[in-house]
């Protein structure tokens, strides 16, 4: 059993929950989506390791169903939130709509719904045409989704996250170009926009978004080469495809070659890593500072039962009360 895999997946699991309150209060839907999609993944990632951590038995098939569509989810569930992430800062940033009405912002939150959530179900839908077999079981990672490499694969399977991912890296160019156009004033459209949003808080979700489109690009294309390594399978017929649905491939350690298992490894640690940079923007703002002592007070208070420290004011008029 590979220990770290899911002493790493919960971590990263409760990292992605640390900033969700303040983009709760935000309502913002994009980095709530982001945040409950690598918050499934990693848990998803780590009870696979520890189930199946030195085993290739198939001990829970309906989790494996579950658990294989989750992932297949988030393959989409992420760009297509970083996507909608950026249309929301690229039309903050013009001149299209000066204000944000209530109506407006209810609107986007639906279309952010739909994208974030509505999408991802279509695709997990979508995959069934796709998938050769139920799903594979890799010792040490637990149940994998299962791809019938084919042409129809890459329309269907690799290309729609790299469009979100792409179309993303343009509107947040675009919103970089509002931004150089009206620089000098660009804190006080913030503030005639009714946005929530500050210029670092703007900036900080723009690079994070990039960034994470960047590296979603790479492991797809890693990805995609890995899987289409051998060659596109015909796609003969869809009784030929799911002729044999019901079939469990199952992946030993021992049996796996070396590079094979790096590869794994590598597709695996996609999840941990955008973990680590979406807490790492978020971390340390100013809203986080504020979250991390309003939190810490709360436990002092009502866990520790410690009395807050009496200031300056209230030791003068206690002083004044004892004479």
């Amino acid at each position: 059993m590979f220990v770290e895999l899911p002493v790493v997946t919960f971590i990263c699991a409760v990292l992605v929950l640390i900033p969700v309150p303040w983009h709760w209060r935000a309502g913002n839907v994009p980095t709530l989506s982001m945040s409950a999609w690598l918050f499934v993944s990693n848990i998803v990632y780590g009870i696979n390791a520890i189930v199946w951590g030195d085993t290739v038995l198939n001990v829970a098939p309906v989790y494996c169903d579950i658990a294989t569509k989750l992932q297949i989810g988030s393959t989409i569930g992420l760009p297509a939130a970083m996507f909608s992430l950026c249309m929301h800062l690229e039309r903050i940033s013009s001149v299209r709509q000066v204000r944000t009405s209530l109506s407006d912002k209810r609107r986007r939150q639906l279309v952010d719904l739909v994208l974030c959530f509505g999408v991802p179900v279509i695709y997990m839908a979508v995959h069934y045409v796709v998938q050769g077999h139920r799903f594979d079981i890799v010792e040490g990672f637990g149940c994998r989704p299962t791809i019938y490499e084919s042409i129809a694969s890459i329309f269907l399977m690799w290309i729609p996250p790299v469009l979100f991912s792409i179309g993303g890296c343009i509107l947040a160019a675009i919103a970089f170009a509002h931004f150089w156009q009206r620089r000098a004033t660009f804190a006080k459209h913030l503030q005639h926009s009714n946005s929530t949003l500050t210029t670092s808080r703007y900036f900080r979700l723009m690079t994070m978004a990039i960034v994470e489109m960047i590296f979603g690009i790479l492991v797809i294309s890693i990805d995609m080469w890995f899987s289409l390594r051998g060659g596109l399978r015909p796609w003969i017929s869809w009784q030929n495809v799911h002729s044999n649905f019901s079939e469990i491939a199952y992946f030993p350690l021992v049996l796996l070659p070396e590079t094979t298992l790096s590869w794994v490894f590598a597709i695996w640690i996609e999840i941990p890593v955008a973990s680590v940079i979406f807490f790492g923007f978020f971390a340390f703002g100013q809203e986080a500072m504020k979250e991390y002592f309003s939190t810490f007070t709360w436990i002092r208070r009502k866990v520790l039962r410690i009395p807050d420290q009496p200031s300056g004011n209230n030791l003068k008029s206690i002083s004044d009360s004892i004479r």
